[in-house]
């Protein structure tokens, strides 16, 4: 094959893409074209090779890397070179699954060399284990071999059943098929009969909720009940938790950053705050009279601390929250502890709570000294 010739024939060969529709071409080269698609068109270039002209490099990619994955079995065209937008390969004959049967009947064998098939997708790695009957073509030997296989690999989404192949093969024949496969393996059969299942109760539930019009304003009433920021005690509860879940997250997310092992970090801070909860506890048994007041967050716009506020940080909330007292939705919400954690005991299911404590009142103790100097 002559290398220079092949590159400037792909000049004169233009391949647009359309919309639900097969390429447009444009063919001013001394090829004659094979047969068109939706990726690209196939040129003769000799007896035995062919080249197809893609749209765009995506597609060229992504049909070259599917046909290089197959290059060890004999499922797939032989390829011979690639440019940015061609693929020169192996030129497929036979006849096509569809063609055969229109006139030849599925038998037990052909069943099995299409599960056969089916099986060296899933090997060599694709994500689609599926392909339409016009794409398998069966060779003199009674060998099968496929074309355009590009849309078996980077998927977004694939079918945990051979849906395209089923819904090819027509009724009477997707019937036979899957009655050889009940035969020759029950468990792949069961499985498949599930997922087609599945996709017919879908179906139903769509045809139902298609239709309907919601009630909005009853929704609208009905949706009050998940509101929160009503209640007080409630919105601070959730906030508070939402705010130390973020700040987790971030927190993991940079100990891995760094190469740190969350973990071991994390199971480390669980034993010394586990100490200093101990320790709080013994000086604060549950069930102390000693409080009086209300337990609020400091900041809380109805907390006696704001309302006797002068705008320091000296308000009874304030003193009160230094104290180590604990937030009057949090009394019946403790938890175990996080993995790795001796005592296993925290403040809102939330390891956090003894470092916002343990800072509060190391600045508590900086005040004293300064005093005492």
């Amino acid at each position: 094959m002559d290398i220079k010739n092949l590159e400037q024939w792909m000049k004169k060969i233009k391949v647009k893409n359309l919309v639900n529709a097969d390429v447009e071409v444009v063919n001013d080269s001394p090829l004659v074209m094979m047969g068109k698609g939706r990726q690209g068109a196939v040129f003769q270039i000799s007896d035995d090779i062919c080249v197809k002209v893609f749209g765009n490099t995506e597609d060229c990619d992504r049909e070259y890397y599917a046909l290089s994955l197959g290059q060890q079995t004999t499922l797939f065209p032989k390829l011979y070179g690639k440019g940015a937008l061609y693929i020169v390969m192996e030129i497929i004959r036979g006849v096509d699954l569809r063609e055969y049967l229109q006139s030849q009947p599925l038998t037990m064998a052909l069943s099995a060399k299409l599960i056969e098939m089916l099986i060296t997708f899933k090997q060599i790695g694709y994500e689609r284990i599926d392909h339409h009957k016009r794409q398998i073509y069966l060779q003199p030997d009674g060998s099968l071999k496929v074309i355009d296989v590009a849309r078996t690999i980077w998927r977004d989404r694939v079918y945990p059943y051979p849906r395209k192949l089923l819904t090819s093969l027509g009724e009477e024949n997707k019937a036979i098929f899957l009655s050889h496969v009940q035969e020759m393996s029950p468990e792949l059969y069961a499985e498949w009969l599930h997922y087609i299942r599945m996709e017919e109760i879908s179906r139903e539930i769509t045809a139902l909720l298609l239709p309907q019009d919601p009630d909005k304003i009853k929704i609208k009433n009905l949706s009050n009940t998940l509101l929160t920021t009503e209640d007080e005690k409630n919105y601070v509860t959730k906030l508070h938790g939402l705010v130390h879940k973020v700040f987790k997250e971030e927190w993991v997310k940079a100990m891995l950053a760094r190469g740190v092992d969350p973990e071991t970090v994390m199971a480390k801070i669980d034993e010394h705050w586990d100490k200093l909860e101990q320790n709080f506890e013994s000086r604060h048994p549950e069930g102390d009279s000693g409080y009086e007041g209300d337990r609020r967050f400091a900041g809380d716009r109805n907390s006696k601390g704001d309302r006797n506020s002068k705008g320091d940080r000296n308000s009874k909330g304030d003193r009160d929250n230094r104290k180590g007292k604990i937030f009057e939705g949090d009394k019946g919400r403790r938890s175990r502890g996080a993995k790795g954690a001796k005592g296993g005991r925290h403040f809102a299911g939330d390891r956090y709570d003894d470092r916002n404590r343990r800072d509060e009142k190391r600045d508590k103790n900086k005040g004293k000294d300064k005093k005492r100097r």
